[in-house]
């Protein structure tokens, strides 16, 4: 997939397909590269890109709140997920997380238990060009544990009510050193995270909410934007002994 960029307007589309817009119509090359320019029929010109991991955020279609991209890096970051490594994720949603960890050429096995948003998953997944690294599963984790002690994964990822429930079974599911990370939006989730955490022995237990505030730079001086929320959600990380 490329993206197809003409001021602030955006198009993702595949070699061969067809754009059509009021600023005309244009066929994208098969053989199209990025930094290339594709005029329309009637002059107007579009940038080509690649699309990263903010872009494919922007165009994905949604089934819901997905993850932001500054909760995944913090996930990245504390985690130390790597290429060649395997992640077992649940939440699946819109796919955000999985698209991103499959681009870092992760392996990502990723469970949605609704069905409807499973095959948008799979759409978003194809859409990233990561189907190749990224399983997506139509089911609930929790009724599935048993097939996947055996497997040893090196981060289990979480974004569903029944965290705590899959915690518990971390230590079955992980490699040695290997990092449970935990997104909630609500205090009460978190803290039954953490609890569970304790139960199942995992050490260096962390939790941190997110939020993040814009800059806005003027005449008169510069201070964090008054507009939006910055708080997303919070994220629990704890490591398998």
């Amino acid at each position: 997939m490329i993206l197809l960029v003409h001021g602030d307007r955006e198009y993702l589309r595949a070699p061969g397909e067809e754009l059509h817009t009021d600023l005309g119509m244009l066929t994208v090359p098969e053989d199209v590269e990025a930094g290339q320019t594709l005029e329309t029929h009637i002059g107007e010109e579009f940038l080509v890109r690649e699309p990263r991991g903010p872009d494919l955020f922007n165009h994905f279609e949604r089934t819901g709140a997905p993850m932001m991209p500054r909760d995944i890096g913090l996930i990245v970051g504390h985690t130390g997920i790597a290429a060649g490594e395997r992640v077992l994720d649940a939440g699946t949603g819109t796919g955000v997380l999985s698209a991103y960890l499959g681009r870092l050429d992760v392996e990502v096995t990723t469970f949605e238990r609704n069905a409807d948003f499973a095959d948008v998953a799979r759409e978003n997944m194809r859409l990233a060009g990561v189907e190749a690294n990224v399983d997506v599963r139509t089911g609930d984790i929790t009724e599935e544990l048993d097939d996947l002690r055996d497997e040893q994964f090196h981060a289990l990822t979480l974004d569903t009510e029944n965290a705590p429930e899959v915690v518990r079974e971390a230590p079955d599911l992980l490699s040695t050193g290997g990092y449970v990370a935990v997104y909630s939006p609500f205090v009460e989730g978190t803290r039954a995270t953490v609890e569970a955490a304790k139960e199942a022995g995992l050490s260096d237990i962390e939790t941190f909410e997110t939020i993040q505030r814009q800059m806005d730079f003027g005449e008169r001086g510069s201070r964090p934007s008054t507009a939006g929320v910055g708080h997303t959600g919070y994220l629990v990380f704890a490591r398998n002994e």
